[in-house]
C-alpha cells in the first residue's frame, strides 16, 4: 500500500494527541525542519505532522490546488484515519487560512471537528483578502523568497527560487481569492498568535477572528518575535499548543 503523498513523513500512532501544519506560501512542509517532531506535554505527547499540499517539494509534478476550498476537501480525505484523538489544525500567514479552510470543511463532515485551529499572523476571512505579497510582482516576490529562504537557514539558488516562485504565484492567487462576507462560528477553540514585532500582520489586525469561536473559546495571544520567528517552534508557542490541545495544561499555568 503506498503512503498518502499529503503526509511528509508516515503518522505515528504513539501520541496523545496530533497537530497538522501547513506550510507557508511558496513553501512545502520541508519549511518545518526546524522544528520537534513532537512536544512533550505533562499529559502526554503531541505529535507534529507536517502536510504537503500539491505542487511543490515531492509533488512538484502535481498540478497546484488552486483554491483553498478544493485543498482542504483533499486533506480531509487524507486527514480521515487520523482524527481518533484530539488534534488541532496549524497555519501561519497564507497557511492559516488553509488551516482555517479545512476546520469549516471539517465541521460540515460526520467527521471530528478539530480540537483547536491555530492561527498565526493571519486576519480574519471577512477582513481579507491582506497583506503586500497580494499585490507584487514576480520580481519583488523573488526577493521576498530569497529572504525567506535565508530566514530558513539556507542560501538562494537561482533554479529553487524559479520553482518557488511558481509555487508562490499560485498560493498568492489562492488568497487573493479566499474571503468570506460574514464570519462562521466553528465548532472548536481558536487560539490565534500574534508576533510582536511582525511588520506584515500586526497582532491588533487580528481580533476579527473572535467571531469565528463561541462564547469563551476563543484565546488570543501576542509572543515576541517577527513574523518568522514560528520558523524555530519557540516554546513559547509549543506551549499555546499544549494549552489549546490538552486542557489539562491550564490548570498547571
Amino acid at each position: 500500500m503506498s503512503r498518502d503523498k499529503m503526509f511528509l513523513r508516515p503518522v505515528r500512532d504513539d501520541c496523545a494527541s496530533r497537530l497538522f501544519l501547513f506550510p507557508y506560501s511558496g513553501l512545502g512542509a520541508s519549511m518545518y525542519n526546524r522544528w520537534p517532531r513532537h512536544i512533550t506535554t505533562a499529559t502526554g505527547d503531541i505529535e507534529i505532522v507536517l502536510l504537503q499540499p500539491p505542487g511543490r517539494e515531492n509533488r512538484v509534478r502535481e498540478p497546484h490546488y488552486g483554491t483553498y476550498e478544493a485543498l482542504a476537501e483533499s486533506v480531509v480525505t487524507s486527514l480521515a484515519p487520523y482524527l481518533d484523538r484530539p488534534f488541532g489544525l496549524f497555519g501561519h500567514c497564507g497557511g492559516a487560512l488553509a488551516a482555517f479552510a479545512t476546520a469549516l470543511h471539517l465541521a460540515e463532515t460526520d467527521l471530528p471537528d478539530a480540537t483547536c485551529l491555530f492561527v498565526s499572523s493571519q486576519v480574519a476571512p471577512h477582513d481579507g483578502p491582506y497583506g503586500r505579497f497580494l499585490s507584487m510582482t514576480d520580481e519583488e516576490l523573488g526577493v521576498e523568497l530569497a529572504d525567506l529562504t535565508r530566514a530558513m537557514g539556507g542560501e538562494p539558488h537561482p533554479d529553487i527560487l524559479a520553482l518557488s516562485l511558481r509555487v508562490l504565484r499560485a498560493d498568492v492567487t489562492a488568497n487573493q481569492r479566499y474571503r468570506l462576507d460574514e464570519p462562521i462560528v466553528l465548532p472548536n477553540d481558536v487560539r490565534t498568535i500574534g508576533w510582536h514585532d511582525d511588520r506584515e500582520i500586526r497582532p491588533d489586525q487580528m481580533s476579527g477572528w473572535q467571531s469565528y469561536a463561541e462564547e469563551g473559546r476563543y484565546h488570543h495571544t501576542v509572543l515576541p518575535g517577527t513574523h518568522h520567528e514560528f520558523l524555530r517552534a519557540p516554546e513559547a508557542l509549543q506551549r499555546e499548543f499544549a494549552l489549546g490541545l490538552h486542557p489539562q495544561e491550564r490548570q498547571n499555568r
